[in-house]
């Protein structure tokens, strides 16, 4: 018994004291802010991971890499954040859309055995892994408040898998950017990298003789993760044994072209990565041999409610797609924020998704020469169904056409942030969801890459709007730069993104990425002592 007392009573002492260090790492010195039971704190750490941008010899890659200034837990301002080229499982697709080994030449060893024995020079036959041909870091940040950026021509530029530290961790960001001027990969495609995890949601993929998509998963842990992809259609879960299994070894990336994963062509379907070992990031490349190539970002997680941020004012067909993976049908209400006010288009007041389907819409010009977002909702109101959901945006017309996606995404609750913008060319939707419940949102420019001076602009966005802006711009700009997005207390929610676009001999070029929340802070349990774990 007196072994007992002793263990807990330090273990108490030792919460109470790392309880402690974590109050004084509180930015600047100032009081941490309280949620709860617990604490709010800046993160020590947070991870990224970028696939790898392009395979054709003519795509041109910027990498921005930025964190917002003050952000950070440590008071001097010290931190690192940098991103490392990963390893490759090579691709043996032979250009026809078929792979030459009939499950995609992917490690399939659940234990990870194969791809153990190819880094060691075994003869087990597993995943060729190809070594990045440099190993020093692309774009380091060394300090906040000022992005940094790198470049890499062709297709040999590897996958990145990057760690942040300190105060650079908070809101630390990474936009990639490639513009591919000739070929069927051809247009302007751009993408937040993204943290690791354990489960992701593609709704819009395609199997379809017209496409070519690819999901890039990237493991940036020690060992061995293990993936399965599932990807269901409007008939429910497609047959594909060769997404089962797929290995991905240490540090590694690994492409899976989705139409060797089943002998059906499915033109709106929803790919599910779920790793059962380990944990990776996702990020789906999809190319079109008519409306040019961008990434599909994983969707926000399912839920009964989604929005989709950032619908440009001059899209000529918005396609959505929506699936729901519970054991329930969904019913939605479908509405459309405009600049003065929430809308329901004509012929869809509400869209029926079954449970393990997908369901697709075409919106055609929904927008009407006005900037929009999306809002669905449960019909009945009560409806606890999840769904995920995105939208395929085309501008242009005829031979002059461009596609992008929007996927649903989570509200901006303290801070977001978008790196790579240019002088000219971006512009920033926000949107208030709700009616009668507007937001202001505080928008800063961060000095630019090489070299001017930040500006902050305030908007309000009347709930049940969309506004979409041109944003400031830092003084003297010479670069590229970042917006950070900070709604005010006592507002409605607040949805963000931007639209990059960079025309390519007549071809409206364009890409679209979602500023969700940047979860840069997190709540530490305030921890307290408790004698009655001492009594017997």
């Amino acid at each position: 018994m007196k072994r007992t007392i002793m263990s807990l009573t330090g273990a108490a002492v030792a919460l109470a004291a790392v309880t402690g260090v974590a109050a004084l790492a509180a930015p600047g010195g100032q009081t941490p802010e309280t949620s709860g039971g617990g604490t709010r704190l800046p993160v020590q750490r947070s991870a990224l991971l970028c696939p790898a941008p392009t395979s054709s010899q003519v795509g041109e890659t910027t990498y921005t890499s930025f964190a917002p200034k003050g952000a950070g837990a440590d008071a001097a301002g010290k931190g690192t954040a940098k991103l490392l080229p990963a390893g490759t499982v090579k691709d043996t697709d032979d250009g026809d859309g078929k792979s030459s080994d009939k499950d995609g030449d992917k490690g399939r060893d659940k234990k990870g055995k194969d791809a153990k024995a190819e880094e060691t020079g075994g003869d087990s036959v597993g995943p060729q892994v190809v070594l990045p041909r440099d190993s020093k870091p692309v774009a380091p940040l060394q300090k906040a408040g000022k992005p940094v950026t790198a470049t890499a021509d062709g297709a040999d530029a590897p996958a990145l898998v990057g760690a942040a530290d300190g105060a650079l961790a908070p809101g630390w960001t990474v936009q990639q950017t490639t513009s591919v001027a000739a070929g069927t990969g051809r247009g302007l495609l751009g993408l937040t990298c993204a943290a690791p995890d354990t489960t992701f949601w593609f709704p819009g993929v395609s199997t379809d003789r017209d496409r070519r998509d690819y999901v890039h998963l990237t493991n940036p842990d020690s060992s061995t993760a293990v993936v399965d992809l599932e990807l269901h259609g409007k008939d429910g879960t497609l047959t594909a044994p060769a997404g089962e299994d797929i290995a991905v070894p240490p540090h590694t990336t690994v492409p899976v072209l989705l139409s060797t994963l089943t002998g059906t062509p499915v033109t709106n379907a929803a790919l599910h990565v779920s790793a059962r070992e380990g944990r990776v990031g996702a990020s789906v490349q999809a190319g079109d041999s008519k409306l040019g190539s961008d990434w599909l970002p994983a969707s926000a997680d399912p839920s009964p409610s989604l929005v989709l941020p950032g619908i440009p004012a001059d899209a000529t067909a918005v396609r959505l797609v929506a699936v729901a993976p519970g054991e329930s049908d969904a019913d939605l209400k479908v509405r459309l924020a405009t600049p003065t006010g929430l809308i329901t288009p004509a012929g869809l007041e509400t869209l029926h998704v079954k449970s393990g389907m997908t369901t697709a819409v075409d919106l055609k010009d929904i927008t009407k020469g006005e900037a929009g977002s999306l809002v669905l909702t449960p019909a009945d109101g009560d409806s606890k169904a999840p769904v995920a959901a995105a939208l395929r945006v085309i501008r242009g017309k005829g031979d002059k056409q461009e596609m992008a996606f929007i996927p649903s995404s989570r509200p901006v609750q303290t801070r977001a942030t978008v790196a790579d913008n240019r002088a000219k060319g971006s512009t920033l939707s926000l949107l208030a969801p709700e009616k009668g419940k507007d937001a202001k949102v505080k928008v800063t420019a961060s000095a630019g890459s090489g070299g001017g001076t930040p500006v902050s602009k305030t908007y309000t966005v009347k709930g049940g709007t969309t506004m979409a802006v041109e944003p400031p711009r830092p003084q003297g700009l010479k670069g590229s730069y970042a917006l950070t997005v900070e709604p005010e207390r006592g507002g409605g929610p607040v949805y963000a993104a931007r639209t990059l676009t960079l025309p390519q001999g007549g071809i409206p070029a364009f890409t679209v990425q979602l500023l969700p929340d940047d979860r840069g802070t997190v709540v530490v349990p305030t921890a307290g002592q408790d004698l009655s774990l001492l009594t017997d």
